[in-house]
């Protein structure tokens, strides 16, 4: 008598039932694989995302040279001659000093004040909420006015107004002429937190004759690392030695980051699929018993015409199930977990369905390959053996 499949199928389920809690610590392995890759991967990616969102957010085609050498004086003259050097779309100084900054009764030490240019806002991707920025006019004739962060309005200000106030930065007046949006932190800090002033204003206040930093925008056609090349090489007819100076390219930055971060999550994945092969251990040992204890019903059956592939097919589709309803719960536990941690520490996640496929497809074939032994040793058993197996 052949079994058809669908016997079979109805079978096996029948087993599985039949002991839930066994069939419950056999899964168990394979849903906390299934749930470590998942969560472990989707908060690494997400992770990933989060810096490079920070980085972009800083602005596009972003190159930041700082000098070092301070022999040669690097002044506007300097900068007029870079923004004309192939690649370059937009620069600015950056001077950054930490300063007392008070608006009547209110006040802020050490808080970040930055001289810049008109172009500085474009470049870094600030916007401004009220009012305006920097303009040349203000740099060239070094005026006293100031762009002020969302934050430093808030406490400088409260519900007031700052637009035409005067503040006090260090002891000198500058009048406010624009407050930027809000902006979100990075791992350069809070960027809402700042006060921006002419770089000629701020040089003159801050006793600087030497621009020390400045943040440039490549041209994104000609590509970052070509426009890097071309200040290199500018920068050498200065200063004649690589030393004085450093380019930081942010599409670098970038990509480094990218490469640590898939590496770490690829890792994290690959512990996590240990846990899989544990489980796989598992199921194997499990249906191993199974086997032993159900030698005389697997007896029985072939006395009564049933053949090896239908021994063998009843014991895989056995171990295939158990894998694949540990696979789908430890899919919704996945899910679930990665939402509640993303929310809980302030992270992005990213679920990522070709990581969902090929950890329940893994869970799958754990279970077929674990499941093989036992189903090929039962398959193997001679019907006049098993009935005699007491």
């Amino acid at each position: 008598m052949n079994m058809s499949l669908k016997n079979t199928l109805k079978m096996a389920l029948k087993s599985i039932l039949a002991n839930k809690m066994r069939t419950l610590l056999t899964m168990l392995g394979i849903i906390i694989g299934v749930f470590s890759v998942i969560v472990m991967v989707s908060l690494g990616q997400g992770a990933t995302a989060d810096v490079t969102e920070s980085i972009e957010d800083m602005g596009s085609n972003l190159l930041s040279l700082s000098i070092f050498d301070s022999s040669v004086d690097f002044d506007n003259e300097n900068i007029e001659e870079l923004a004309f050097v192939e690649g370059v779309e937009k620069i600015s100084p950056s001077i950054s000093k930490n300063a007392t900054v008070k608006y009547g009764t209110e006040s802020e030490d050490s808080l970040s004040v930055l001289g810049v240019n008109e172009e500085y806002a474009e470049i870094q991707n600030y916007a401004v909420l009220y009012g305006r920025f920097i303009n040349p006019i203000d740099v060239d004739f070094r005026n006293k006015v100031a762009v002020i962060g969302y934050d430093t309005a808030d406490t400088l200000f409260g519900d007031i107004s700052p637009i035409d106030s005067e503040i006090s930065v260090n002891g000198e007046k500058y009048t406010v002429v624009g407050v930027l949006e809000e902006k979100e932190s990075s791992m350069m800090g809070n960027n809402n937190e700042i006060v921006i002033i002419p770089f000629t204003t701020g040089m003159r206040q801050f006793k600087s004759e030497s621009i020390g930093s400045v943040v440039i925008q490549g041209n994104a056609e000609y590509g970052s690392e070509n426009t890097q090349e071309n200040i290199e090489e500018y920068l050498l007819e200065i200063y004649e030695d690589e030393d004085s100076y450093k380019i930081f390219n942010q599409e670098e930055l970038l990509s480094t980051l990218n490469e640590i971060t898939a590496t770490l999550t690829l890792m994290l994945g690959g512990i996590a699929g240990i846990s899989l092969i544990v489980g796989g251990i598992g199921i194997m040992n499990i249906m191993l018993v199974t086997v032993s204890e159900r030698t005389r019903e697997i007896g029985i059956r072939k006395a009564i015409g049933a053949r090896r592939s239908n021994i063998l097919t009843q014991f895989l589709i056995e171990s295939s199930v158990i894998s694949c309803l540990g696979g789908l719960v430890g899919i919704g536990l996945g899910i679930g977990a990665t939402n509640i941690i993303s929310n809980m520490m302030d992270i992005k996640s990213v679920i990522n369905l070709e990581v969902i496929t090929i950890a329940f497809g893994f869970s799958l074939f754990v279970g077929i390959f674990f499941g093989m032994y036992p189903a090929n040793k039962a398959s193997k058993l001679k019907p006049v053996d098993a009935l005699r197996y007491e």
